[in-house]
């Protein structure tokens, strides 16, 4: 299996994302933002579309839009409540403007197939040198902000009470969502972000309260699912995408019995 570029470009290109998944995922989890990243891929969808139509990288596309798209939440709604409308109202304009560019980008039926449902195995070189410097400076940000973004998400009353700017803060955060968002739909494409950012980390906060091991666990889970995804999907000739958010809802459900 490893004999093949194309294969090994994959597992690289999925560990990258997996464990930058895992480790975003755990705060996006922790602080009840699931829907914030569900939202922000369909943002990246019109985005990539777009970008394309423009005759500019979709990973380029897709990274700008979903980053201004996570600013933009994070600045609209400080309240639970006012950040579901915000949400909302963001991602029911992000799908009108993605089914507009669908509708010019009908000639390129592969390539809108791709964006939707991933495709780890047309990765190239350059792609993964892309991710892993988008993972790097991801994660350097998220280590920076990690200690003021677990007491905020904890117990937000005090946090603010002790000087901790949470919009700012929430700003930040959504923006590294975005960021992160954009990344995974590289592997398993805009429909399918859950698979790699909210189900391993929802089955580490299941399986320990404990927020380091939580962490490596998310990480961990998200990695194994994606190279295990490209792996039975070499084996089967099924979708690598199928398999990921397969394991994925598959290990929770196991997560839930435990």
């Amino acid at each position: 299996m490893l004999d093949y570029d194309f294969m090994r470009h994959a597992f690289a290109a999925a560990g990258i994302v997996a464990v930058l998944a895992g480790l975003v995922g755990y705060f996006l989890v922790l602080r009840g933002q699931a829907f914030a990243g569900h939202a922000l891929s369909h943002v990246g969808f019109a985005g990539a579309t777009g970008a394309v139509l423009l005759g500019v990288s979709p990973l380029a596309g897709m990274l700008g839009v979903t980053v201004l798209g996570g600013v933009l939440m994070g600045a609209l709604g400080e309240k639970l409540v006012q950040r579901d409308i915000a949400i909302g109202v963001i991602l029911t304009m992000s799908l009108g403007l993605g089914l507009l560019f669908l509708h010019f980008f009908t000639a390129y039926a592969t390539a809108a197939t791709s964006l939707l449902f991933g495709d780890v195995l047309g990765v190239d070189l350059p792609t993964i040198y892309a991710l892993a410097g988008l993972a790097a400076l991801t994660l350097a940000v998220l280590g920076f902000i990690s200690r003021p973004l677990l007491f905020a998400s904890l117990n937000p009353e005090l946090a603010e009470a002790k000087g901790v700017n949470l919009r700012a803060l929430g700003l930040v955060f959504l923006g590294l969502v975005g960021l992160t968002t954009a990344a995974s739909a590289q592997i398993v494409g805009v429909l399918l972000v859950f698979a790699l950012m909210v189900g391993p980390a929802a089955t580490a906060q299941r399986l320990t309260v404990r927020i380091a091991p939580g962490l490596a666990l998310a990480a961990g889970l998200a990695l194994t699912e994606a190279w295990s995804g490209i792996a039975l999907s070499y084996f089967t000739d099924w979708p690598a995408s199928f398999w990921i958010a397969s394991l994925s809802g598959g290990v929770y459900l196991v997560s839930l019995a435990i």
